[in-house]
């Protein structure tokens, strides 16, 4: 009489499990967005608001009332210009991402990015 066969999985068999386990095992994540494309839009609207606070900046170093504290105002907006420019390296965000991104918060004043 025959020895039963062993039923353990093989190898290859955990390893497609693995796989399916980590994400690889389909592609419906990357087609409906997902959370990447969240965040992305979150870090787009972050830069948005840094832009519009390097804009205020800008503005009140033209501002004859706020001449007494100008080298603040200046170290401000160096400060800010080097997150922009770290935080746009970072997540590889290019030039037309930006636009993008302010013309769409443009269209919709008011409207904040809770919802997403």
């Amino acid at each position: 009489m025959k020895e039963p066969e062993d039923t353990k999985p093989t190898r290859s068999d955990d390893l497609s499990r693995e796989e399916f386990r980590r994400g690889r095992g389909g592609h419906r994540r990357k087609e409906r967005g997902g959370a990447k494309t969240f965040r992305r839009g979150r870090a787009l609207e972050f830069l948005a608001r840094m832009n519009t606070r390097r804009d205020t900046l800008k503005q009140q170093l033209e501002t004859p009332e706020l001449q007494t504290i100008h080298p603040v105002l200046v170290g401000e907006l160096k400060a800010v210009d080097m997150v922009i420019a770290e935080f746009t390296q970072l997540f590889e965000i290019h030039e037309d991402e930006m636009h993008e991104s302010s013309s769409a918060s443009e269209d919709k004043p008011g409207e904040t990015v809770h919802g997403e």
